[in-house]
């Protein structure tokens, strides 16, 4: 490893005649570092009291002045680098300076004399010299020749160039690797295999770079150009290679815009010149700054290029090139400042050495065939790569009969041969693995049958308890259908012995003594009433069944509930809502339909303008005349008929939301008013019935039938009663197929019920013993007489 500052020298341009030298002096003192002073004289222009600094003064490692040859440039600058090159480091010389001072002259040379040629030949005639003398050692050779014209990377190799513009090549990119590694895409190398090959391929490039005539230059070049040799070399037998590259670099001159006056594509290329110059500019003074973390490397191509050859594994030289007339004095000036600060950075140099991967297999499989001939002069056999298929046989056996050995000291002999030996511990492992595999297989599969047992056991539990509860449920339903049958049997066939009874007594003291016709008719008629009661009392039974409601209201409740409702004072209002409810939802409806009617018609008339739109183009375009600017007249009747069904249908659909709201809120008013009707019904029932309760004593005591007087009135209260109870709990009777005595008629049934019951007592009612019923029975006719009475004072 070298480290070492970067090589700074200042070669000064020869001046023209006609203009004026500035002054400017030179110190070469052996002992001390070169050194270049620039005076500047006081200007009386700018005043007596003048404090402008009047001299400048810069240290390189050697300053070239005006008589300085080509020759000399390269044996001081140029031939260190090129030994280093040789020797296996990484090499750079970059020339740097304003337009027009001599930088590619410097690096390429002048076409006039053949003295003049300039550093890159020069060094290129310089290795192949030595590479022809160094016979001991092979050497490849590749060179590429990369132009940097506006910030865009262009191969100045590539036979293209000639055929196409600069637009249709391929641009060169830059790849990095994760060893951050440049790598340059679409970049040629070529092999040169003489100094010959290599110029032909410098010529080449230099014919295809970017050369334009300025103000401050006949033939300025317009481009950074970078020229490499790349250098690879090693010893005949040795797995050792030897990398080595060397960039030449010709940099474009930075010029003032202001000063030069240039325009149009100049003054472009100069903006991007000058740019990459001052990103160049930005990294040096990165570098040269100590606890700088981060390098600006990517802010142009240049630098990215040269990122080795700036701070990294490379020897890098700069040549400051001036030009010391009295005009460009400060740019001078300004190109010794930024070469004292690429003197402060440091670079260290590797030895850039690696093993060859092919050399290094074919020696070590030599070695390996060596040492197999070796053993086989030992042992006295010829061994193969591979065992035979009688040696593996022989081993497999060896190693059955070892492992059923039951003996603890048994030993497995194969020999000495370490094939032999590593076959049996791959077999061995291999049946380890078997082994393994083989139990955890059985143990899972063990684990897997218990654990989809026992889910597919909770299931059936499950499955069995959910039956189970199902099967109670449904006895339980049975149980409580069959009790409440049984119930309403018993009921049935009570009233109707009650009602044979009273229906004997009554015919017998009615009947003469010899009209048997009628006591005959009687038994039929009164088996046809029990009929009639049973059968309702099943129809009964069955409807309570369907409905599933166990907390229904009994049939004389829901009569007594209708005629309340019917009666209420807000029944008025509830049919009134109804109505109107009813009259919103017809309006609504029809809204609705007048809504999508109108949504229809908008969607037409849309496709229409569109088809309409479709056919001036069409027509346009066929005509080759241009679309008119206003719409036709059938468009604006087109988009009016739009916008009169837009504004409908905006009204409709305002509307449609005013009824939406105004449904809603009379369901709530109707809502409110059924549940406030339902709770006073329920107050008021509640209320008769306990008053009811409360003014008959009697009726708790009453568990069977009293005997009432055989009268001719009470006989036919008591089949009233009887009548009326069965249209209470059934709200139907079936006709009775005999005929039936005036008493039991239906036209007689309404009025002396109501005589009976307005003028009977709670306390002389029959009941039932069933207090349920006896309750519903008195309210009943609790209910009745308040009815009565209220449409008598009506």
């Amino acid at each position: 490893m070298v480290k070492q500052t970067i090589q700074i020298f200042a070669r000064v341009k020869p001046t023209v005649r006609k203009q004026q030298q500035g002054i400017y002096s030179i110190d070469e003192d052996e002992k001390l570092t070169p050194s270049l002073e620039i005076i500047l004289p006081r200007d009386l222009a700018d005043g007596f009291v003048n404090n402008k600094r009047e001299s400048y003064k810069f240290k390189f490692q050697k300053i070239f002045d005006q008589g300085a040859n080509q020759e000399t440039i390269f044996e001081n600058i140029a031939k260190p680098v090129a030994e280093s090159v040789l020797a296996g480091y990484n090499g750079t010389i970059f020339a740097y300076g304003q337009t027009g001072s001599g930088k590619t002259f410097t690096i390429t040379g002048g076409a006039e004399r053949y003295s003049d040629r300039g550093i890159i030949p020069r060094t290129l005639s310089y290795i192949f010299e030595q590479l022809q003398k160094d016979s001991s050692t092979i050497h490849t050779t590749h060179i590429s020749y990369l132009e940097i014209y506006n910030e865009c990377g262009y191969d100045l190799l590539d036979p293209r160039h000639e055929a196409s513009s600069l637009e249709d090549l391929p641009k060169v990119t830059i790849l990095e690797d994760p060893d951050q590694n440049i790598h340059l895409k679409n970049l040629s190398l070529h092999q040169a295999a003489t100094e010959e090959e290599a110029l032909n391929l410098l010529f080449l490039g230099d014919t295809n770079r970017m050369i334009a005539e300025t103000p401050m230059n006949q033939a300025s070049t317009r481009s950074h150009c970078i020229f490499t040799i790349h250098l690879s070399s090693k010893e005949p037998g040795s797995v050792t290679v030897r990398h080595a590259k060397l960039h030449l670099v010709d940099l474009a001159g930075s010029e003032r815009v202001a000063k030069t006056g240039v325009g149009g594509q100049l003054l472009t290329e100069a903006k991007y010149i000058n740019l990459s110059l001052h990103y160049l500019e930005q990294v040096i003074i990165a570098l040269s700054e100590k606890h700088r973390a981060h390098i600006p490397y990517r802010n142009s191509m240049m630098t990215s290029v040269l990122r080795d050859s700036l701070g990294g594994n490379c020897m890098t030289t700069m040549i400051a090139t001036l030009s010391l007339e009295k005009r460009n004095i400060d740019e001078s000036i300004s190109t010794c400042r930024f070469a004292q600060r690429v003197a402060l950075i440091k670079n260290e140099a590797v030895l850039n050495e690696e093993i060859d991967p092919r050399l290094m297999i074919i020696r070590l499989q030599k070695e390996i065939q060596e040492l197999k001939d070796e053993l086989a002069v030992v042992t006295g056999e010829q061994r193969t790569e591979a065992l035979t298929d009688a040696e593996l046989l022989q081993l497999e056996k060896l190693i059955t009969s070892f492992l059923e050995d039951q003996d603890p000291e048994s030993r497995l002999d194969v020999g000495t041969d370490m094939r032999k030996i590593h076959h049996c511990f791959h077999h061995l492992k291999k049946l380890l693995n078997d082994k393994k595999i083989h139990g955890k297989s059985t143990v899972s599969a063990e684990i897997k049958d218990q654990d989809c047992q026992e889910p597919l056991k909770e299931k059936e539990y499950q499955k069995l308890r959910d039956i189970l509860q199902q099967r109670d449920n449904e006895i339980n339903i049975l149980v409580n259908m069959l009790k409440k049958e049984k119930k309403k049997a018993q009921d049935a066939l009570h009233l109707s012995s009650m009602g044979r009874n009273e229906w004997r007594h009554s015919q017998s003291s009615s009947l003469p003594p010899g009209n048997s016709e009628g006591l005959r008719m009687l038994p039929s008629s009164a088996t046809t009433q029990v009929r009639d009661v049973s059968t309702v009392g099943h129809r009964s039974s069955l409807l309570h069944r369907k409905t599933g409601m166990r907390e229904e209201m009994s049939l004389g409740r829901q009569e007594a509930f209708e005629i309340f409702k019917r009666d209420h004072a807000d029944s008025v209002t509830i049919e009134d809502n109804k109505q109107i409810l009813k009259q919103r939802f017809s309006e609504a409806k029809a809204l609705g339909e007048s809504i999508n009617e109108t949504r229809s018609k908008i969607g037409r008339l849309k496709e229409e303008i569109t088809q309409r739109h479709m056919q001036q183009v069409v027509l346009g375009l066929s005509e080759n005349t241009a679309l008119p600017s206003m719409p036709d007249s059938l468009e604006e009747k087109l988009r009016s008929q739009l916008e009169e069904e837009k504004r409908r249908y905006k009204i409709m659909f305002m509307r449609l939301k005013a009824l939406k709201v105004e449904i809603e809120h009379l369901q709530l008013l109707m809502d409110k008013a059924k549940v406030k009707l339902k709770k006073e019904f329920e107050a008021w029932w509640t209320e008769e019935a306990t008053n009811l309760q409360v003014n008959s004593p009697a009726t708790n005591s009453l568990n069977h039938m009293r005997p009432f007087p055989q009268t001719p009135e009470s006989q036919e209260g008591r089949s009233q009663l009887v009548s009326n109870r069965s249209d209470v709990n059934t709200r139907k009777i079936l006709p009775s197929p005999h005929p039936i005595p005036q008493s039991w008629g239906h036209n007689s049934t309404s009025a002396s019920l109501e005589s009976s019951i307005s003028e009977r007592p709670a306390s002389s009612i029959p009941l039932t013993g069933d207090s349920q019923t006896d309750s519903d029975i008195l309210a009943f006719i609790k209910a009745r007489q308040s009815i009565l009475q209220k449409k008598c004072f009506q």
